[in-house]
């Protein structure tokens, strides 16, 4: 247990560390736009990156993995918007933000670095995929739904291209998509690019962690919708035990690929879900509550979680 609790501490203690400072320091919200833009634009991309081009190619060919670990998401993101929408009363659009909190998980702040320290790299590659196919589906069905709900724009096709331009436009899928056509044909990077590159992904970790306290420490915390406790159970109980009964029913999959999928499937709601509601100027309270109650209910399930895949006591056949 002690080896668990020095993987996952210095995770979390860098998000109580800005949760702190930005509780401790009144510095406007407005500082950090460049950490923000960084993480997002450069050291996220550069991890992503380095990851799938490092990654051979036939490792990333594995459709019912990718069918699995999707599915589950599907699932979470589904069951979400429903409670949303019937213990909620929350409007289509509210709903769907609710279905994007018990769906997607800190896959790009905390999930790279944990999968990595947890399980090694041979993690690596379950990871990225995970990544992509969680980010496309949720950056398709969120921006399609909250689209089809605006009435100032109810055309299907208009919905369609703002979709499709969210996905292009995307750095984080975009630097992995990149990186897997890298690593399909043999692509070696220059020594001085490739040093460089680390050098930014090695960064994104810590700097995310840091950004997600403060973020976190900074938003209001009146009261708690009645939605919020059903989508945080969803993300941290119900997500993490679809994953695992999915990769038994689509399986037989390699222990650190199945374990991946369980371990990217118990992180909290991830901080994107607030910055997309505010976006779109909706459920902006309620997912700033999901993510900070989210957060700190993940250092008892997340760490449960890393204990029972350390310690062997969550094997696949």
């Amino acid at each position: 247990m002690a080896d668990i609790l020095n993987l996952a501490l210095p995770y979390f203690g860098l998000i109580f560390v800005g949760f702190a400072c930005g509780k401790v320091k009144s510095l406007p919200e407005s500082g950090l736009a460049w950490m923000n833009f960084f993480l997002l634009y450069v050291s996220l991309p550069a991890l992503l990156f380095a990851i799938m081009s490092k990654t051979p190619f036939s490792e990333l060919n594995n459709p019912p993995f990718l069918v699995a670990t999707t599915l589950s998401t599907v699932a979470a993101f589904t069951l979400a918007l429903v409670v949303g929408k019937v213990f909620g009363r929350l409007t289509l659009r509210e709903a769907t933000l609710a279905g994007l909190s018990g769906g997607y998980g800190n896959i790009g702040y905390m999930g790279p670095g944990l999968a990595l320290a947890v399980l090694g790299t041979k993690a690596s590659a379950p990871t990225a995929l995970i990544f992509c196919c969680d980010s496309i589906f949720l950056f398709t069905i969120v921006p399609l739904l909250i689209e089809l709900s605006d009435r100032d724009h109810p055309s299907i096709i208009h919905a369609f291209g703002v979709v499709l331009k969210q996905i292009v436009l995307n750095p984080l899928i975009m630097s992995a998509c990149f990186g897997a056509a890298f690593a399909s044909l043999h692509i070696e990077m220059p020594v001085a690019l490739d040093r460089t590159i680390t050098f930014l992904q090695n960064a994104a970790a810590p700097t995310a962690l840091f950004v997600l306290g403060v973020t976190v420490a900074l938003r209001p915390f009146d009261r708690v919708p009645w939605e919020v406790p059903g989508v945080i159970a969803i993300k941290l109980l119900f997500h993490p035990l679809a994953a695992f009964g999915l990769m038994l029913a689509f399986g037989p999959f390699a222990q650190p690929w199945a374990a991946t999928a369980v371990l990217m499937a118990s992180l909290p709601p991830a901080l994107n879900v607030f910055v997309i509601a505010r976006q779109n100027d909706a459920w902006i309270e309620s997912a700033s509550v999901a993510v900070l109650l989210g957060t700190f209910a993940s250092v008892v399930t997340l760490t449960s979680v890393m204990w029972l895949l350390q310690t062997g006591r969550l094997a696949f056949p």
